[in-house]
C-alpha cells in the first residue's frame, strides 16, 4: 500500500467521533500488549532499571497503564489531523500567559523544553494561545514511514506554527533571528543523541543518560527566555500545559546547567506519572564507553 493510500485511509478515519476512537483503543490495547507485545522487552528493562525499587508487581502495573495510554496517544492523534480549533481547545489547556508576555517585553524568541509526556503532539496547538504577533515553531525529524511522516507533519503544522528540521535548526532559527520576529520554539530533548551528538552525560533516572545540548547552545546564541512545560493528564483525552519560567537571560547560566535543570524536571514529572512517559523508546541504548571509544 503507498504512503498517499495509507495517509488517505487514515484522514478518513479521523474524522470518527471521539468516543469510536477510544473504543478503537479498547481493543488496540489486547492487541498490542498481549499478542503483537510491541516493544514489550524495551519497556520492561526501562523500567525496571529505572525503578530498582518497585517489585515486579509495581513494574507489571506501570507497564500495562503505559501501553492503554500509549493506545489512547495513538488515536488522539489521529483524531488531531482534523480535529476542530474549537475542540482542540478543550482537550488542552495552557497556562503561564503571564509570564510568556513578560518574557517577550525581554526577548523576540523563548525556548521551550518539553519531553515525550502526556500527549506532546497536543502542545503544538499553542499557536492559538500565544501573545498576537507571536509565532510558534517546533524542531521535528523526518520519520521513516513515509505516511507517518505525513501524518505527524500535518498534525505539527496544521495549527499554524513552523516545522524546522532538526539537522537545520541553528541555520533555521538564525534566519528567523534576522527577520526580527518574536518566536516561540519547542525543543523535545529527551531521545537518544547519535554518538557525534553526544556531549554530556547525565544521571537520570537512575541510569548514565546521554542527552541533547542544543537547546541550551542555541538559547544562548540567540539570547532567548527558557521555560518547561509541565505537562499534566487530568482525565482520558485532556491535558494541561503549564510554561514555567526557567529564566529570561540564558547566559547567566554555565555550560550544561540549562540542561541539567530541564532534564530533573522531566524526571520528576515522569516519576510523578510514570505511565505517561514513552518508555517504548530505546532510550538506553548508547553507553559511555562505546561513545568515548
Amino acid at each position: 500500500m503507498s504512503a498517499k493510500i495509507l495517509y488517505s485511509i487514515v484522514y478518513l478515519i479521523s474524522l470518527l467521533p471521539m468516543w469510536m476512537h477510544y473504543l478503537f483503543s479498547d481493543m488496540m490495547y489486547p492487541l498490542v500488549y498481549y499478542i503483537v507485545r510491541y516493544r514489550r522487552k524495551i519497556v520492561r528493562k526501562n523500567l525496571t532499571r529505572s525503578f530498582p525499587e518497585k517489585d515486579i508487581r509495581e513494574i507489571k502495573r506501570i507497564e500495562r497503564r503505559f501501553y492503554r495510554f500509549f493506545c489512547d496517544y495513538f488515536v488522539e492523534n489521529i483524531k488531531a489531523l482534523t480535529m476542530s480549533k474549537q475542540n482542540m481547545q478543550k482537550r488542552i489547556v495552557f497556562s503561564g500567559e503571564e509570564a510568556i508576555r513578560h518574557s517577550y517585553e525581554k526577548n523576540n524568541f523563548i525556548i521551550l523544553y518539553l519531553g515525550h509526556f502526556c500527549n506532546w503532539e497536543y502542545v503544538a496547538s499553542v499557536q492559538w494561545w500565544l501573545p498576537e504577533g507571536v509565532r510558534s515553531a517546533q524542531l521535528y525529524s523526518k520519520l521513516h514511514n513515509k505516511a507517518m511522516d505525513r501524518l505527524f507533519y500535518n498534525i505539527r503544522s496544521r495549527y499554524g506554527g513552523i516545522n524546522i528540521n532538526k539537522k537545520e535548526s541553528l541555520r533555521r532559527i538564525m534566519a528567523l533571528k534576522q527577520s526580527g520576529g518574536k518566536y516561540f520554539i519547542g525543543f523535545v530533548s529527551d531521545q537518544a543523541p547519535k554518538r557525534e551528538n553526544i556531549h554530556l552525560w547525565v544521571d537520570f533516572l537512575n541510569q548514565d543518560t546521554p542527552v541533547f545540548t542544543g537547546a541550551e547552545r542555541i538559547a544562548k546564541k540567540i539570547g532567548a527566555s527558557v521555560y518547561y512545560a509541565k505537562v499534566t493528564r487530568i482525565s482520558r483525552g485532556h491535558y494541561h500545559c503549564d510554561f514555567q519560567l526557567i529564566t529570561d537571560d540564558a547566559n547567566q547560566y554555565k555550560e550544561h546547567e540549562l540542561t541539567l535543570l530541564y532534564m530533573k524536571m522531566l524526571e520528576e514529572d515522569v516519576r510523578h506519572d510514570p505511565a505517561r512517559w514513552l518508555w517504548s523508546h530505546n532510550r538506553w541504548k548508547r553507553q559511555r564507553t562505546d561513545t568515548e571509544r
